[in-house]
């Protein structure tokens, strides 16, 4: 088992599930346990499923993260539901690309850092929990943003948005902490949304409805 420092996050190889799920899983069995032992063998059964449930969401699998020069890679397991380039964002004055990803609660929800860098920053915004597939739920939804400097002075950010189940983020990094692509930083609980902020001119790899893997999937290539 081997410890990330700057992330709080393990690297299993034996046993591959999010630290995070550890309370979910043993609550939830623990319920399924008392249940039984009652002899309510039928609700005992839906608790069990629960738990099964639950074990599933909080995977953490192995990934192999390109190496390619230039290269961004995905923060997050999901669907690519928005690309557009924005004059301006709420976490940053200058013209970006923006790349959204769709978590749904059956993708894996361990986040990932699309590139090496150092975090310059990280903001929470509190907000409402509007369903993550929205475009509004990038501007008024509670979001985690972590600006990332990354070659030749260029920023990129990425910003964990809650939604309508998820109600808890978890970013395990700070300011200062030096990255790798591909390394685990933190996750939303149940279902949620990632959005990418990238220099202008990146050259996307993806189009819109293409479904990707956190730490492996390339978004895009820096110019």
């Amino acid at each position: 088992m081997i410890r990330s420092e700057r992330s709080g996050l393990y690297n299993r190889r034996g046993l591959p599930v999010a630290r995070e799920g550890y309370a979910f899983i043993l609550g939830s069995a623990f319920v399924t346990g008392i249940v039984a032992l009652l002899g309510l063998y039928v609700t005992a059964l839906f608790f069990l499923a629960v738990t099964l449930f639950v074990c599933f969401f909080f995977r953490d699998p192995e990934r192999v993260t390109p190496d390619k020069e230039g290269a961004v890679v995905s923060p997050a397991d999901g669907k690519v539901v928005d690309i557009r380039v924005l004059q301006e964002n709420d976490f940053a004055a200058e013209k970006m690309l923006k790349i959204s990803i769709f978590m749904s609660i059956f993708n894996v929800h361990v986040n990932r850092i699309p590139d090496n860098g150092r975090v310059s920053n990280v903001i929470y915004c509190p907000g409402k929990f509007f369903p993550a597939n929205l475009d509004k739920a990038s501007k008024d939804n509670e979001r985690n943003a972590v600006s990332l400097e990354i070659s030749r002075g260029r920023k990129l950010i990425v910003v964990q948005v809650a939604g309508v189940i998820a109600r808890r983020i978890i970013c395990k990094i700070g300011e200062g902490d030096r990255l790798r692509r591909g390394e685990r930083f933190g996750m939303i609980c149940f279902g949620s949304r990632l959005d990418v902020y990238l220099p202008p001119d990146t050259v996307p790899a993806v189009s819109v409805g293409d479904k990707v893997l956190a730490g492996t999937s390339i978004l895009g290539c820096l110019a």
